[in-house]
């Protein structure tokens, strides 16, 4: 049997990313396989501060997993105080997450670090270790305390680790100055977009231009999408994002008063209904040193609806220009998009898209040649 605790980006949720769809098939693919899916710890102070719940809240602590009975775990720990008062506060969750796959009987388990502040696990344990890079946050906006932490954890990982991936050429770039790192791309689910979808009730009637994804001024240009929304509104379109919305008071403002329509997140099997009922999907991102880290989900996921796309000159879209995507300057973006959505001809062709299957096949390779080492 193969034990592997996952401290991951992102909890395990509705909405799923390259984490929960690469767990998913490994469990599929490898029966001998258990995984403790670690999320990100809950943290009431930051709770109270930003006012998203009345009262502070603890973590979800050690449950089952939603598939796969007795061979996926989640945890959630519980951050009780900001780093900059408790300097421990990355060794207490370390120690829960540890005490965690102790209690599942994983002894000797495959480390799979996603986020940076996984190093904690790392040098607390003898475990083998997988660094996966899916964003260069070391590259992000951040108070410069927080990125020197990240860039002092992701250094130590790209030391520590046995095995590094990465998800997009940039980052093999970057991070295999001083390694070897192995490129596994993002995929997408193509059989889900191989059945009919209704129309969801809560599209908008009419023409719509849509943006799938994370709605955070990391990715997006908020103005360019206002100014968008705008252009579309004055020829009866709509602009809809699907997606979370992290975002500060004033930009959630500044896209509402444009008439974005800002739907928020969706479950994972609606998703595919979302981009083939959309007139144009769109990408207006910001072109920055994090985002050219980047290999977007959503490259697959436009391809696979063979919608007409419309995108900045980002990575993960400025390579795909040609039929069915269109690459412009923000400048130009919102007619380009004005221009697409009253296009008659909104069939892309159809091209070859990568499966989430065949990802994990390459992520299992990985795993094996980290297992297969001798103890450190």
């Amino acid at each position: 049997m193969t034990d592997i605790v996952l401290v991951s980006l992102e909890a395990w949720d509705a909405v799923w990313r390259r984490n929960q769809h690469l767990t998913h098939q490994l469990l599929r693919l490898d029966p001998s396989l258990r995984v403790l899916f670690v999320e990100p710890a809950a943290d009431p102070v930051h709770q109270l501060r930003l006012s998203r719940t009345p009262v502070a809240t603890r973590g979800a602590g050690l449950r089952p997993g939603p598939e796969a009975p007795g061979r996926l775990w989640l945890f959630q720990g519980t951050k009780w105080l900001p780093r900059r008062l408790d300097a421990r506060a990355d060794d207490r969750i370390a120690a829960a997450i540890i005490r965690s796959a102790h209690r599942l009987g994983m002894t000797d388990p495959l480390l799979w670090v996603n986020d940076p502040d996984g190093v904690a696990v790392a040098r607390r344990t003898r475990w083998r270790c997988l660094y996966d890079i899916t964003d260069d946050w070391t590259l992000a906006e951040r108070p410069e305390r927080e990125r020197a932490r990240i860039r002092e954890h992701d250094a130590a990982l790209l030391s520590l680790a046995d095995e590094v991936i990465v998800c997009s050429p940039a980052l093999v770039t970057s991070k295999s100055t001083t390694r070897p790192v192995t490129l596994v791309p993002n995929a997408v689910d193509l059989a889900a977009f191989a059945v009919d979808h209704a129309r969801p009730a809560d599209l908008p009637t009419g023409p719509v231009a849509l943006y799938l994804g994370t709605v955070h001024p990391d990715r997006m240009d908020l103005e360019l999408t206002a100014r968008t929304s705008r252009e579309l509104a004055a020829a009866d379109g709509r602009l809809v994002l699907v997606g979370p919305a992290p975002l500060a008071a004033s930009g959630r403002h500044r896209l509402v008063d444009a008439g974005v329509v800002l739907l928020g997140p969706r479950p994972a099997p609606s998703v595919p209904a979302y981009l083939l009922h959309a007139d144009v999907l769109v990408v207006p991102h910001v072109r920055t040193p994090f985002t050219e880290s980047l290999d977007p989900i959503k490259r697959y996921e436009y391809l696979a609806a063979r919608r007409p796309v419309v995108s900045t000159p980002v990575a993960g879209f400025r390579e795909l220009a040609g039929p069915g995507v269109t690459i412009c300057d923000p400048a130009d973006f919102p007619s380009t998009v004005r221009a697409a959505l009253f296009d008659a001809e909104r069939r892309a062709p159809a091209v070859p898209i990568p499966d989430w299957g065949l990802r994990a096949r390459e992520v299992h390779e990985r795993i094996g040649v980290v297992t297969a080492t001798t103890d450190r």
